[in-house]
């Protein structure tokens, strides 16, 4: 049953990829604007003195300005961090001179900077492939949020374009549904 469903997962993340790649320019600029808008409006984000939002890469969401209103708003900004098999860590970064180039082309702080530790999180932006309205997130395949997610006290914010939303996402028991979901449509509570 779990290969089958590790299987499902491995073809819909490759379909839905391949969309992700296709989608004309002109919609992802215009989407992407609009959710990091979106973003940057709930009273979630206003309230967190700490932001963990991750930098997006060719055809994730463009978060940039994410990351520049945490900045220009004074608060701490952290992005993740990848070591091995599923393990992230959030690190601190001051400015955009503080990334650079990782594996699969994520932009990544140093080992060096400073650790930000989960319970000092107060709002989080999560990526995903696709996702359904009721927050099933698919992700990248290498368990990074699920783990990252599993004990966190923060709120967590998924992001999501309209054009790569599924009504079924195969799911495993450890599978995190963030609190909240937001297109350049919709913003959805997904918990109380």
């Amino acid at each position: 049953m779990k290969n089958d469903i590790l299987t499902d997962k491995r073809i819909l993340r490759q379909k839905l990829m391949e969309k992700a790649a296709g989608l004309p320019e002109s919609y992802t600029a215009r989407a992407d604007k609009q959710i990091c808008e979106a973003v940057i409006k709930t009273a979630e984000y206003q309230n967190a003195k700490t932001v963990f939002c991750f930098v997006g890469r060719s055809t994730e969401i463009n978060t940039r300005p994410i990351l520049e209103d945490a900045l220009r708003s004074g608060k701490c900004l952290c992005v993740p961090k990848c070591y091995g098999k599923g393990v992230m860590e959030a690190k601190r970064i001051t400015g955009f001179d503080d990334l650079y180039p990782a594996k699969v082309g994520l932009l990544e702080p140093l080992d060096s900077a400073e650790l930000i530790i989960p319970t000092r999180i107060d709002f989080a932006v999560v990526p995903c492939v696709a996702c359904s309205p009721s927050g099933l997130r698919l992700g990248f395949g290498g368990g990074y949020y699920d783990k990252y997610l599993s004990n966190a006290g923060f709120f967590s914010c998924m992001i999501c374009r309209k054009e790569l939303l599924c009504d079924e996402i195969p799911t495993e028991s450890h599978d995190v549904v963030p609190d909240m979901l937001i297109t350049e449509d919709f913003t959805i509570v997904l918990s109380p």
